[in-house]
């Protein structure tokens, strides 16, 4: 399910065609979130791209940073925020931990509401169709806190909150290739069925399997990323 399409336009007004003020801020959020997960936010006038004042971009700024990704800079402004290979290996031995929990609860859950909703939640991850990075990255970050939801557990999922996947996501979308992200959905898939099935124990070593490959590929990402900036300094 290509989940861009699912995505709810901003409410525009009719004569100018531009988001209507109540939605300015969130329209800018979402475009720079996509930019930045896309890996092409470039430096310029922010204002003038998106014919706002200020205001809605300070703000939208300012909502970002809360996420994590961006950071305030005393010389160049809002930067989008970079994580080093080490802050990478870092976050995801937690994330593995806490996603790894997370299924295993999960698939306790004795709520069945809950996991009916969850079924109907998770039911884009088994849609055949290829997936673009921007939509993948959607259903990913949709697929987890399902898993999060249903594991009933508030302070897990304030803490996964502030561990946000969707920064480290946005330091490698140009590895999500095709078979990357194919890879991804079947292990979502594996992880879905474990917690349908009530399966615990299967659905934990599900999650950690899927977040340690996701870590292999960070680290990876990141460490060609940082032979390519060495080589291009010596160049200069």
């Amino acid at each position: 399910m290509d989940q861009s399409s699912s995505r709810r336009p901003a409410p525009r007004d009719p004569a100018t065609g531009a988001p209507a003020h109540g939605a300015t801020v969130a329209h800018v959020v979402d475009s720079l979130r996509c930019d930045i997960l896309a890996r092409r936010l470039a430096p310029g006038a922010l204002t003038k791209r998106f014919s706002v004042s200020r205001g809605p971009v300070r703000e939208a700024l300012r909502r970002l940073a809360a996420e994590g990704l961006i950071e305030h800079s005393p010389h160049r402004g809002a930067v989008v925020r970079r994580l080093s290979p080490r802050d990478i290996a870092e976050l995801f031995q937690i994330r593995i931990e806490m996603e790894a929990l997370a299924a295993r609860l999960a698939a306790q859950s004795p709520d069945r509401p809950a996991r009916a909703q969850f079924i109907e939640e998770i039911a884009m991850i088994f849609a055949e169709a290829p997936r673009r990075m921007e939509a993948y990255l959607d259903e990913n970050a949709a697929f987890h806190a399902a898993v999060l939801r249903l594991a009933g557990n508030k302070q897990l999922q304030e803490l996964s909150a502030r561990l946000r996947l969707t920064l480290i996501m946005a330091q490698v979308g140009d590895a999500l290739t095709v078979d990357v992200m194919r890879a991804s959905v079947r292990e979502h898939r594996a992880i879905a069925r474990a917690i349908v099935d009530g399966d615990g124990a299967a659905a934990a070593a599900a999650a950690r399997a899927h977040l340690e490959r996701a870590a292999t590929l960070a680290a990876a990402r990141r460490e060609a990323d940082a032979e390519s900036a060495a080589a291009r300094g010596k160049e200069g």
